[in-house]
C-alpha cells in the first residue's frame, strides 16, 4: 500500500533523532534540515530537550498527529512505537531503519510481524525494516550520504540493500546522472520492489514520469506482479534496467529430467526478464552505465560512428560493440575524402574517425556533420580526453551542443577524469551524462539495443484443449504412460515418430513389421534410458530385434521396450519446467546428450510468440549447426520454432504439466520430429 504521506507527508517525526550526526537517527535528520524539508519537522529523544536546532518531545505520546514517522531505535522497541504512532496519531507511513528483524532471528521476524499487522490496520504505508530510507522530491528520508540532486526527468531507483543503494549512487553521479526518487525497501516486510513497481505503473504519466527505472533485487517474491506491471511501464515508454543477485544459486528442487536440470531458478528471472523487455545487468556500472544510455534517445538501429583523438581506446570499443553484434561501416567514397581535406594530415575516417591528439573542436564539428548527414550509421560515440596540456572546455562545449540538436544519438567518451575533471563537471552541471570507459559503454549499449518491445498480443497455436484436459485430468502425479505422452503431443499438433510398445516377443515382432527395418528400440521405466544402455540403434533384422529386446528387459525397472523407425537429422532438444510464481519455462537447444554437456539452452516464459521462438533459436551458440554448415543440410527452423510454441501451447492448457522434455527432436530442412518424450505431473 502506497500512501500519499509516505510520498508526500506533511509533517515527520524521527524518532531516535539526536545531534551524533554518526548515528542514523542523527544523520537522518540532518539530511532532512539540509535538504530544506518544508512540512513540520519533529524529534523523539527522551535525553535532549533540543535536537539539531529542534525542539524534542521525551515521547511519543507527546507528539501530535504526524503524517510519517521514521524509527532509528532499537528492534525490540518498534512494534510497541508503530502501534501506537499508527492507532493514536494518525500516522500513515512508517520508515524503520533498525535491523534485528526477520533477517536476524526467528523472534525477530516475530517483531516484524507485529509490526507488518499494525500498519495494514491502520491503512498505513511501511519501509523497511533494516533499510536506508526514502528520497522523494518532497524529503531526504535517507540516513546516508551522497543526496544526489533530483529531476523529475531523472531515474527512479529501488532497491532490495540499502548499501547497494548507496554504491550505485556514487557510480551514476560520475556519469552525471540524476535520480527522480529513492526506494531503500530492506526487508520488503510490507512493501517490496514488485510493489513500487506496480505504484509506478498505475501512476505513469509518459513525458512527465520519470522515463527509467532502476532495480537492485535480491529475491523476487510476486514475479506474476513484477512481468504484468515491468510489461505495461515499458509499453507505455519508460525502461527498465535491472540486477537479480544471487544467480549462481542452486535450484530449490531436485530435478528428473534434463529440462529440470537446466532450468534453474536463475533462468526463471532470466526468462521473466526477457518477456518483460527489462535489460538485465550484471554490476553496478554496468547498471549505471545502461541507465546513462537510456537517457538518450533510443537510436534507430545498430550502425555505430567511433570519433576519437586517440587510437587505442577506439580500437577497445570497436572490439566491445562488434563481438556484441553492433555494425561499425566502412566510411568511403566522396564523402569520406571530403571530410579527410578537413582534418590533419594523418588522420583517418575510415571509422573510427581518428583525427589525431591535435584535433580541435572545429574538426570535430565537421566529423558530425558528416555522420549526421552523409554516412550511414545511427550513432555516434566521440572519445575525447586531454594529456593535461590544454583545457577541452570548447570541445565538451560543442559536444554538449551537438547532442541537443542532433537528430542521431551522440554519446561522449571522456576517459581523463583527472586531467579535465573540472571540464567533466562544468559538461555534467549544464546536463550532460559521459561515460570514463568505452568498453563498459559499448557492451551497455548492445544491451539496451538487444531488448525490444514487449509483444502487444500473445499468439496462441491451435491445440485440441478437450483432449488435453482429459488426459491430465485423469492423470495420477508422476510421468504419463508413453501412450498418454503420444496423445498429449498429437493434441498440441507436435509431429512424432511413428512408434509402438512392447512387452513380449509375439508384439515385438509384430511391431517391428508394421514399422519397418531399420528400428530404434528404447527401454520404458528408467528415466535417463542411455545411462543404462537402454538405447539400441539400428535394428535391421529379426535377430538383433530379439537379443536387444533380451538384453534390454533384464534391465532394472524395465516394463517394456519403444520401437521407433530410425530417422536421421540434427538432434533437438525442446522442454518445459514449471517455475512457481513464473508459469512455465520453455527451453530449447542442440539435443541428444548435447543438452546437458554443452549446457548450450535459451529460454522464455510461455506463452511464446514467434518472435520469442526465433529469438531462442539463433540466440544459441549452437545455431551454426541448427543453420546448417560444412555441406551439411540445416533444419528447417520454421517447423522448429512451431514445435517449440506448440510445446509452449500444451503448457498453457495443461499448467500441471511440471516438467517435460522432447529430447531428441529429429530435425533436417523437411521436418522436426519428436523421437523421444516425457512429461511429468505434478497437481
Amino acid at each position: 500500500m502506497i500512501t500519499k504521506e509516505l510520498l508526500s507527508p506533511k509533517s515527520i517525526v524521527v524518532v531516535g533523532g539526536s545531534d551524533d550526526t554518526k548515528k542514523t537517527g542523527g544523520s537522518a535528520l540532518r539530511n532532512l534540515i539540509q535538504t530544506g524539508y518544508k512540512g513540520k519537522l519533529m524529534v523523539v529523544n527522551p535525553k535532549a530537550a533540543n535536537v539539531q536546532g529542534i525542539p524534542t518531545y521525551k515521547s511519543i505520546e507527546e507528539l501530535p498527529q504526524t503524517d510519517l514517522a521514521i524509527l532509528a531505535i532499537p528492534a525490540s522497541a518498534c512494534p510497541e512505537a508503530v502501534d501506537y504512532l499508527c492507532s493514536k496519531k494518525g500516522c500513515k507511513a512508517v520508515i524503520i531503519y533498525s535491523a534485528g528483524f526477520h533477517e536476524d532471528s526467528e523472534e525477530g521476524a516475530i517483531l516484524e510481524k507485529r509490526i507488518v499487522e499494525s500498519v495494514n490496520n491502520a491503512g498505513a504505508s511501511l519501509i523497511g525494516p533494516n533499510c536506508i530510507g526514502v528520497l522523494t522530491p518532497e524529503y531526504a528520508g535517507l540516513f546516508t550520504q551522497p543526496i544526489p540532486e533530483l529531476s523529475k526527468n531523472g531515474v527512479d531507483i529501488i532497491s532490495g540493500s540499502g548499501a547497494t543503494v548507496v554504491f550505485i549512487l556514487e557510480a551514476a553521479m560520475q556519469l552525471g546522472l540524476k535520480f527522480s526518487s529513492i526506494y531503500s525497501v530492506g526487508n520488503s516486510a510490507q512493501i517490496g520492489v514488485e510493489d513500487l513497481i506496480q505504484y509506478m505503473d498505475e501512476t505513469y504519466v509518459h513525458g512527465e514520469s520519470a522515463p527509467v527505472k532502476l532495480l537492485y533485487i535480491e529475491n523476487i517474491s510476486k514475479p506474476e506482479v513484477l512481468l504484468k506491471h515491468a510489461r505495461s511501464l515499458i509499453k507505455k515508454g519508460a525502461k527498465i534496467a535491472a540486477i537479480k543477485s544471487g544467480s549462481s544459486e542452486a535450484g530449490s528442487r531436485a530435478a528428473s529430467s534434463h529440462t529440470g536440470a537446466l532450468a534453474s531458478p536463475d533462468l526463471a528471472v532470466t526468462a521473466l526478464f526477457n518477456k518483460a523487455g527489462i535489460i538485465r545487468c550484471n554490476s553496478r556500472n554496468e547498471l549505471v552505465t545502461v541507465a546513462s544510455i537510456l537517457m538518450y534517445p533510443r537510436p534507430t538501429g545498430n550502425k555505430v560512428a567511433i570519433i576519437t583523438h586517440a587510437g587505442g581506446p577506439a580500437v577497445m570499443l570497436t572490439d566491445a560493440l562488434s563481438s556484441n553484434g553492433l555494425e561499425i561501416p566502412h566510411f568511403s567514397g566522396k564523402e569520406a575524402e571530403s571530410l579527410l581535406k578537413k582534418l590533419y594530415p594523418g588522420s583517418s575516417v575510415a571509422n573510427p574517425v581518428d583525427f589525431l591528439a591535435t584535433g580541435n573542436a572545429e574538426q570535430l564539428s565537421h566529423i558530425i556533420d558528416a555522420c549526421e548527414n552523409d554516412f550511414d550509421v545511427d550513432s555516434m560515440a566521440v572519445i575525447f580526453g586531454s594529456p593535461g596540456l590544454t583545457s577541452v572546455y570548447d570541445v565538451y562545449d560543442l559536444i554538449l551542443k551537438r547532442i541537443e540538436t542532433s537528430l542521431k544519438p551522440i554519446y561522449p567518451i571522456f576517459p581523463s577524469i583527472v586531467n579535465v575533471k573540472e571540464e567533466i563537471t562544468e559538461f555534467q552541471n549544464k546536463g550532460g551524462i559521459s561515460f570514463p570507459d568505452e568498453v563498459i559503454f559499448g557492451t551497455a549499449l548492445a544491451k539496451v539495443l538487444s531488448v525490444d518491445l514487449p509483444i502487444e498480443k500473445e499468439e496462441f497455436p491451435p491445440v485440441d484443449k478437450k483432449i488435453i484436459r482429459k488426459i491430465i485430468s485423469n492423470a495420477q502425479n508422476g510421468y504419463l504412460s508413453p501412450e498418454d505422452v503420444q496423445k498429449l503431443l498429437d493434441a498440441a499438433g507436435i509431429e512424432r515418430a511413428k512408434e509402438a510398445v512392447a512387452s513380449d516377443e509375439k508384439n515385438l515382432k509384430k511391431y517391428a513389421k508394421e514399422i519397418g527395418y531399420p528400428l530404434v528400440m528404447k527401454v520404458i521405466g528408467p528415466v535417463h534410458k542411455s545411462d543404462v544402455g537402454g538405447v539400441a540403434l539400428n535394428i535391421t533384422d529379426d535377430e538383433t530385434l530379439l537379443s536387444e529386446f533380451s538384453r534390454m528387459m533384464k534391465i532394472p525397472s524395465t516394463t517394456s521396450v519403444l520401437l521407433q523407425p530410425m530417422l536421421s537429422g540434427t538432434q533437438l532438444f525442446a522442454g518445459a519446467k514449471r517455475e512457481d510464481g513464473y508459469g512455465h519455462i520453455i527451453m530449447c537447444g542442440l539435443g541428444g546428450i548435447f543438452v546437458e554437456v554443452m549446457g548450450d539452452v535459451s529460454s522464455r516464459l510461455a506463452p511464446v510468440s514467434k518472435k520469442d521462438a526465433t529469438e531462442m533459436i539463433t540466440s544459441l551458440r549452437g545455431y551454426k549447426i541448427i543453420k546448417g554448415t560444412r555441406g551439411q543440410d540445416g533444419v528447417n527452423e520454421t517447423l522448429y520454432r512451431d514445435s517449440i510454441r506448440r510445446l509452449s501451447a500444451l503448457c498453457i492448457e495443461a499448467p500441471e504439466i511440471f516438467e517435460m522434455d522432447i529430447n531428441p527432436l529429429l530435425g533436417n530442412s523437411k521436418q522436426v520430429i519428436a523421437v523421444d518424450a516425457r512429461i511429468r505431473i505434478e497437481k
